[in-house]
């Protein structure tokens, strides 16, 4: 079969990260070809301010060094400019008269400086700051001259002057506003900001309008609307950025601010796809490079054909990479009549914090002087979880040291956005590595290889396994034998990449045995169905059917369980059940703990028949699912009502049967407090008292038995359905495959737990949710 030919224009980030995800789902589908405007191979462009600021090399943000691109057969195409796409031939032409056939085009051109359109703009020592030449024309430039003038007070232009102050310059940064950082920052954090920047030798002149570049060839002066001037020897234009669309629109793909994309990131014309800061989604125009990274892993799915749900927009944050400077910001940091926020300012130490809420859930938050919490914030806002107390307590504690937020931190939480690198991914990649720098986690993890933002928390992370050896048993367990992952990273690479089936996430997630095992199986098909409902779970070979009608016993004959719920059957249905075993010579016959009927030693030919006699409700003990429930009817001497616990167990029985749960749970409903039923050592324990029902939950009867934990008092039998389903619900969202409700409770903590589940809002969701199960 011909490889389909694959071009992309633009070797940028976002054109790159996507041709890596491209290789990694289908390495032999394409035959790529890649041209890029500059003379240079892939680099990380968002670093060139750490270039300038003298803290990094060129060549530590080289991305992608010619070999790689050897290593996997791309034809590459440095410093030639592709100025025409013919879309009836599906060919493209660069500057050098080459013409390239396609199947697939992907247009990856960036964007260009906006150089403001005054008097003089063009005159000798003004310049942009986008490329590496930029970098190096600043950098030779302040050899001769001390004098420098950055326009924009945006993040570009304060780290562009960071990098001028370092090279011994003299720098006033001018901004068209009255606040730095306008659109990342409020006036509190900004005026913080400003300060700061004062305090190691910029110069601030705000609300100033640019109108004229003086000078006779190079440039003098800079004149500004109100008539005032400032001496000049370097002006350098970080105004912002606009979309290069220029070859799209000669192309006649449609453009708006950039080229138009739907959420797979095709264009207007089939064939053809934009991903980066050159397209624009649902009226938006990205230009961070988390956003442009889950762009690049879409398209590329959706090109080698695998199933995804397509791009549905990103959460933007910001980090500025300034020495001295802590600063974060996320989201909808500003708030609006439908939030809260919590802000806390400690005006001695300079340390600024303000978390805006929607309902429990955090959109939106500005950091300024402790960032130690961002990465956490980031992937609560990303999640969208539920803030409990104890996590709030965290974010908004300022003595925290890094240490700690570092060792609070669950290994399953994000550390590097950019590139879903956890915490535990990058504990086993220093223990099971020998990794000891940060250099050296970011060549392993891709940690800190992009953005850079998350560097002090990888820094942090590092210092902390070093100076306190962790404890193989306090680190998540990989799922088995057959990945490198933890199970949380599993689930959260499955909700990140829409991962919809079994084989799927065994082959994007680079499965070690292709097949999987015992372990992973159930596992990976019970957390698929419960991020997508509508996926029909692998079934368990215990079971002849997906009814779960009979169940296998160790001499290969059945088991068949009538259903008996709360217990209670009538003659009619025992003469039924006699009628059966007698015609099919059925000897075995047991009464269980849960009140039920085993008919035991069914062959399998005679399964249809006894199914067809019996034409009545079925039930199975085995499998993780909520089991039946145990209760008390006349066991204990005692003159209690019995039948409202029976009706409780009845209705229970009824909602959650069959539901597909993390561990077996086995429930109890005693009618008093003599316990008839075992409820206080069961998962979930229901006992009557005078004022309605004890809930327990977290008990175990097991071989260590566990006495529950008092969870709440119910007051109705409809209030302890509702905490009841709330409670199961929340544990089969939450917990890992196999783990025990005592388990998830101490992991998660109870009173967490009765913070969901007492939110009326969140406990009505809950119950939706289950019942759409």
């Amino acid at each position: 079969m011909n490889k389909q030919k694959l071009v992309l224009v633009g070797n940028g980030m976002a054109g790159l990260r996507c041709i890596e995800s491209i290789i990694r789902n289908d390495p032999n589908a394409f035959e790529i070809t890649i041209f890029g405007s500059e003379p240079h191979v892939n680099y990380n462009r968002i670093l060139l301010s750490s270039v300038l600021q003298g803290n990094t090399s060129f060549e530590d943000i080289t991305l992608n060094e010619r070999n790689w691109y050897t290593k996997h057969n791309i034809e590459l195409y440095s410093g030639e400019t592709v100025v025409k796409i013919d879309k009836e031939t599906r060919k493209i032409k660069t500057d050098k008269e080459r013409e390239v056939h396609y199947d697939k085009l992907i247009i990856a051109t960036g964007s260009v400086p906006f150089i403001l359109p005054v008097t003089g703009f063009e005159k000798e020592g003004v310049i942009a700051f986008r490329t590496i030449e930029d970098c190096q024309r600043m950098i030779e430039t302040s050899r001769k001259y001390k004098k420098a003038v950055v326009i924009g007070g945006g993040v570009l232009g304060l780290e562009a002057a960071r990098g001028l102050l370092n090279l011994g310059m003299e720098v006033n940064v001018v901004h068209i506003s009255s606040h730095l950082m306008e659109r990342q920052l409020d006036s509190t954090a900004s005026i913080l900001l400003q300060k700061e920047l004062e305090d190691q030798g910029m110069h601030f002149l705000l609300k100033k309008e640019t109108q004229e570049i003086i000078g006779i060839e190079r440039v003098e002066r800079v004149r500004f609307k109100d008539g005032t001037e400032l001496e000049a020897d370097l002006v350098v234009m970080a105004a912002g950025v606009r979309p290069n669309i220029q070859l799209a629109k000669e192309s006649g793909i449609d453009t708006n601010r950039a080229i138009i994309v739907n959420d797979h990131l095709e264009t207007s014309i089939p064939h053809i796809y934009a991903v980066g800061e050159c397209a624009e989604h649902q009226g938006i125009v990205y230009g961070l490079v988390k956003p442009l990274y889950e762009q690049g892993e879409v398209l590329a799915k959706h090109i080698c054909k695998m199933k995804c749900h397509g791009y549905q927009g990103s959460v933007l944050s910001t980090q500025l990479k300034i020495s001295g400077v802590e600063l974060f910001s996320v989201g909808q940091f500003l708030g609006d009549e439908t939030t809260k926020s919590i802000t806390t300012f400690d005006e001695v130490d300079g340390i600024y914090k303000k978390v805006v809420f929607q309902g429990r859930k955090i959109i939106g938050a500005v950091l300024y002087g402790d960032t130690k919490v961002s990465s956490r914030l980031l992937d609560l806002i990303l999640k969208r979880q539920e803030v409990s107390t104890e996590v709030k307590s965290v974010l908004f504690h300022s003595s925290d040291t890094s240490e700690g937020v570092i060792a609070s931190m669950a290994n399953h939480e994000i550390i590097c956005n950019c590139n879903a690198v956890s915490k535990g991914a990058i504990i086993d990649a220093v223990q099971n590595k020998g990794l000891t720098t940060v250099e050296q986690i970011k060549q392993c993890t891709k940690a800190s290889g992009s953005c850079g933002g998350c560097k002090p928390a990888v820094y942090d992370l590092l210092a902390f396994i070093q100076s306190n050896p962790i404890d193989a048993s306090k680190i998540q367990k990989v799922m088995c034998s057959c990945t490198t992952l933890t199970e949380d990273e599993v689930v959260y690479q499955m909700q990140l990449q829409d991962l919809t089936s079994v084989q799927a996430v065994m082959d994007v997630l680079g499965w070690g045995n292709s097949e999987g095992c015992a372990t992973c199986r159930p596992a990976l098909s019970y957390y698929l169905g419960m991020i997508h409902p509508e996926y029909e779970m692998e079934q368990e070979t215990l079971y002849i059917n997906e009814q779960k009608n009979a169940t296998v016993q160790s001499d290969d004959r059945y088991s068949v369980i009538p259903q008996m719920y709360g217990g209670m059957t009538n003659a009619k249905a025992l003469r039924k059940i006699a009628n059966v075993a007698d015609k099919y010579d059925i000897s075995q016959l047991a009464l269980t703990s849960e009140q039920r009927i085993h008919l035991m030693g069914v062959k399998k030919e005679d399964l249809p028949g006894v199914w067809a006699d019996l034409d009545m409700p079925l039930s199975s003990k085995y499998g993780n699912t909520v089991q039946n429930v145990k209760t008390c009817i006349g066991e204990h001497v005692c003159h209690c009502d019995k039948q409202q616990s029976i009706l409780l167990a009845v209705d229970l029985e009824k909602k959650l049967e069959h539901l597909l749960t993390p561990y077996r749970i086995k429930m109890g409903i005693s009618a008093c407090m003599h316990n008839g039923a075992g409820s206080t050592t069961k998962d979930i324990g229901v006992m009557g008292i005078d004022r309605g029902w004890e809930i327990y939950v977290g008990g175990s009867s097991g071989r260590n038995v566990r006495a529950g934990e008092l969870f709440c008092v119910a007051g109705t039998n409809e209030e302890a359905i509702e905490i009841i389903i709330g409670f199961i619900q929340y544990y089969r969202e939450t917990a890992n495959y196999l783990e025990r409700t005592w388990q998830w409770i101490e992991r998660v903590g109870l009173i967490h737990v009765r913070e969901v589940l007492f939110d009326k809002e969140l406990s009505q969701q809950l119950s939706q949710r289950l019942e759409m199960a």
